[in-house]
C-alpha cells in the first residue's frame, strides 16, 4: 500500500548574520494509517518540519526537497492559493497552545463552521450541525454552550479539544499533532490522547505526533523518529523505545525520572559532535 505522505531530504534553512542555519537537514520518512511520533529537545526541528510539509515556512526561510508527496501528488513549494486548499481538507495541524491559535474575537462555534464551510462548500445550517457534531465527538459535554463561548472562556483542555475538533471536522487524511498535550494535567491529556486514538482509528488516518515525553510516545505511537539538530538519529518501533541504541535516545531516557527506580540525581546528556552527520539508527 503507497503511503498517505512521503518525505525525502526534506531541508529548511533560514540565512542569518552569521550563515546559514540549517533548522531541519535531510528529515525523510513514509507515513502511512498509522501513528508516527516524532521526539527531541526543544530546538531540535520537530515542529519545523511540521510547518514546512504544511507550507507554512515563510521568506527568508527556504524548504528544499528530493521528495514531498501527499497520495503521491507533490506538495513541494506549491503555490500558496493551491496549498491552502489542501491545509484542512487533506492535512491539518493542531498547534501547540490553543491560546495563540484560536481567534479572540470570534466563537467558537463560528471558527469551526468557517473552516469546515472553506474546504466543503456546505450551507451554514450543515456547518452549525457539523461543528455540535464535533464539539461531542472531542467529549465536550454542553456543545450549545461551547459553540457559542469565546475561546477565553474555556479552559486549556477544552482549547485543545476544540482545536482538534476544528482541524478533524472536513475530514482530512493526515492531522499533525504539535504538543497536543503539553500544557495539560494528567487526567486531561489522557483523555485527549484516548480522543485522538479513537478518531484517528475510526477514520483511519495518519498522525504525526511531535512531543518532547518519550515515555507518553512510547505508548501512544507505533513509529517513532527522533530528532536531534535538525534531523533524524534514530527511527524504531515505539514498543522498542526503552531499548533504543542510538546514545543521544539513550541519554534523553536517562535523564527522565522513574518512580519504580528514584535516583539522588539524574543523568546529564552529554552531547557528541559526531551525533550531527551520524547515519541514523534503524532506518530502512
Amino acid at each position: 500500500m503507497s503511503p498517505l505522505l512521503s518525505v525525502r531530504n526534506l531541508r529548511v534553512d533560514f540565512p542569518t548574520r552569521s550563515g546559514m542555519f540549517e533548522a531541519v537537514r535531510g528529515v525523510g520518512f513514509d507515513l502511512g494509517r498509522e501513528r508516527l511520533g516524532v521526539v527531541g529537545e526543544s530546538g531540535s526541528g520537530k515542529t519545523m518540519a511540521g510547518r514546512a510539509i504544511l507550507g507554512l515556512v515563510r521568506p527568508p526561510g527556504k524548504v528544499t526537497a528530493e521528495r514531498m508527496e501527499l497520495g503521491g501528488e507533490s506538495i513541494l513549494n506549491l503555490p500558496e492559493s493551491r496549498m491552502r486548499r489542501l491545509r484542512g481538507s487533506r492535512i491539518s495541524m493542531v498547534m501547540q497552545d490553543p491560546k495563540f491559535s484560536l481567534n479572540p474575537v470570534m466563537t467558537v462555534g463560528r471558527q469551526i463552521m468557517e473552516g469546515y464551510r472553506l474546504h466543503t462548500g456546505e450551507s451554514r445550517a450543515a456547518a452549525r450541525d457539523k461543528a455540535l457534531e464535533m464539539l461531542r465527538a472531542v467529549q465536550i459535554r454542553d456543545p450549545e454552550r461551547v459553540f457559542d463561548a469565546y475561546p477565553h472562556e474555556v479552559s486549556g483542555g477544552m482549547g485543545q479539544r476544540i482545536m482538534i475538533a476544528m482541524m478533524l471536522a472536513p475530514d482530512p487524511e493526515i492531522l499533525i499533532a504539535d504538543e497536543p498535550t503539553s500544557a495539560l494535567d494528567v487526567s486531561v491529556r489522557n483523555e485527549v490522547l484516548r480522543i485522538l486514538d479513537r478518531l484517528v482509528g475510526a477514520r483511519g488516518m495518519g498522525l504525526i505526533f511531535i512531543s518532547h515525553d518519550l515515555n507518553l510516545v512510547a505508548q501512544f505511537c507505533d513509529r517513532v523518529l527522533i530528532m536531534y539538530a535538525g534531523r533524524v538519529v534514530e527511527e524504531l518501533p515505539a514498543r522498542d523505545l526503552h531499548a533504543a541504541r542510538h546514545p543521544y535516545t539513550q541519554g534523553l531516557l536517562n535523564s527522565l525520572p522513574r518512580l519504580d527506580r528514584p535516583v539522588e540525581r539524574l543523568a546529564v546528556l552529554r552531547r557528541q559532535q559526531g551525533w550531527r552527520d551520524a547515519p541514523p539508527e534503524g532506518a530502512a
